[in-house]
């Protein structure tokens, strides 16, 4: 960084001693541990495989920046809490995002926030097309082997729009004016799949089939012979998924609206519970299933009904499935309410993340935004769930690892033969942060 002045700045003296200050210390950096980012990002090639995906238009003549290293400083900046494109300008000679972007401390400075602007409202949509594959095939080869089967979790959110970008729509459930994008996670995992910028509105049948449609046959192809079990709440549950289902062999486990005709056929099963709950006084249980087909669908479906009755009284809830061989309690407690655990991956996306910064005009610039925020959870994730393990940052959320991980003062003096990193000596985590790094380092 520039010295702007070596004037020294004097404060209250602390038992006899003068303090002062100045801003000679030398090239400092708050983010240290975005170099373990870089060693994660080495092995797992994400940064590499999306900017392959994207043609390079720009004259040669004029181009100081490669996609490469405009994607990687994107990512670890909002890795590292800077979500904003506008942070870029602050940041560009900060010597550890410089040397995670592989360039050295005292080199050319990173690519300037009007340079990222550009980038990202120059994405087309066949580009945006090649990012989500790019994704996808970052997904199945984050395996080694072919996995037996699969749980794909799929969810929308709310993403407030605040500004004049295009497709936000006025959404009457959030009252406010949105956009709805569509996660899909591998559920026992909790890796990312992709991340799909929609308009503010409920998905419609066909729009989830489309979706579902690139995403499932991509895996088939890589996977001929997995098995699928797709989760989903009852926005989801529709007659083309179901369809759709039966088509690709996919299992499914889809929550359902509880209509009257459905209320209906759990009436007794509901009143045993409230029967049950006024004889012991305490939150109880009950668990059955009907045969059932909505004036939509093709063919019966198998329901199971959770009746649930606590001191705030009677709780119905409804699951379709074609799952056959397991009961329905195991349905419903074991597979269908871990799906909740989804919640918490999108709130590390969202919420940690912040990848609900789509305030560009262009919808496909903000669909580039979401793609650029989904990869620093996939490396992220990665990082918690290679190379935290054993440590108590192991099942951290993204925010808490930001600040006790990665968020790391440090001063580098770049020498003549080599770059020599001052971490704190007071860092209260050292022997985890090394053992971390040897992780990093040894993964292949």
């Amino acid at each position: 960084m520039d010295h702007p002045s070596t004037e020294r700045l004097l404060f209250e003296d602390i038992q006899g001693k003068k303090i002062s200050a100045d801003f000679d210390g030398g090239q400092v950096s708050s983010d240290a541990g975005a170099l373990l980012l870089r060693e994660v990002e080495r092995r797992l090639g994400l940064i590499r495989r999306v900017a392959a995906a994207i043609p390079d238009r720009r004259h040669p003549g004029y181009t100081r920046h490669s996609l490469r290293e405009m994607l990687s400083q994107r990512v670890f900046q909002i890795a590292c809490g800077y979500e904003d494109t506008d942070d870029a300008d602050t940041l560009r000679s900060d010597p550890a995002l410089k040397m995670a972007c592989d360039l050295l401390p005292a080199g050319p400075a990173l690519a300037s926030q009007p340079t990222l602007s550009r980038l990202e409202n120059a994405v087309t949509r066949t580009d945006l097309y090649r990012i989500g594959e790019a994704l996808i095939d970052g997904y199945i080869e984050s395996y080694r082997t072919p996995p037996a089967a699969i749980l794909l979790d799929i969810d929308d959110t709310e993403d407030a729009t605040h500004g004049h970008q295009q497709l936000a729509l006025f959404n009457g459930f959030y009252d406010e004016y949105c956009y709805l994008p569509i996660h899909i996670y591998e559920g026992r995992s909790g890796k990312l799949i992709t991340t799909i910028l929609r308009p503010g509105k409920r998905p419609s049948g066909r729009e989830i089939v489309a979706i579902l449609k690139r995403v499932v046959r991509k895996i088939r192809r890589a996977w001929p012979e997995v098995g699928i079990l797709l989760r989903a709440d009852s926005h989801y549950t529709a007659a083309e998924v179901l369809a759709f289902c039966r088509a690709e062999n996919l299992r499914y486990l889809l929550g359902l609206t509880p209509y009257p005709a459905l209320r209906d056929k759990a009436a007794a099963l509901v009143a045993a519970a409230s029967g049950r709950y006024r004889r012991e006084q305490r939150p109880v249980r009950e668990f059955g299933e009907f045969r059932y087909r909505a004036g939509s669908w093709e063919e019966e479906s198998r329901v199971i009904v959770k009746a649930e009755h606590n001191a705030l009284g009677p709780n119905t809830r409804f699951v379709v499935t074609n799952l056959t061989t397991l009961t329905p309690r195991v349905i419903y407690e074991k597979l269908y309410s871990d799906r909740g655990a989804m919640e918490l991956l999108i709130k590390d996306h969202k919420t940690h993340l912040r990848s609900d910064r789509t305030s560009c005009h262009r919808f496909e610039a903000n669909q580039f935004r979401l793609f650029l925020h989904s990869m620093a959870y996939i490396l992220m994730h990665r990082l918690r769930r290679n190379h935290l393990r054993g440590t108590h940052w192991a099942r951290a959320q993204f925010d808490t690892i930001r600040l006790e991980v990665l968020k790391i003062g440090a001063r580098i003096r770049h020498l003549r033969t080599r770059v020599k990193i001052h971490l704190p000596t007071s860092y209260p985590w050292q022997a985890e942060w090394t053992t971390v790094l040897a992780s990093c380092r040894a993964s292949p």
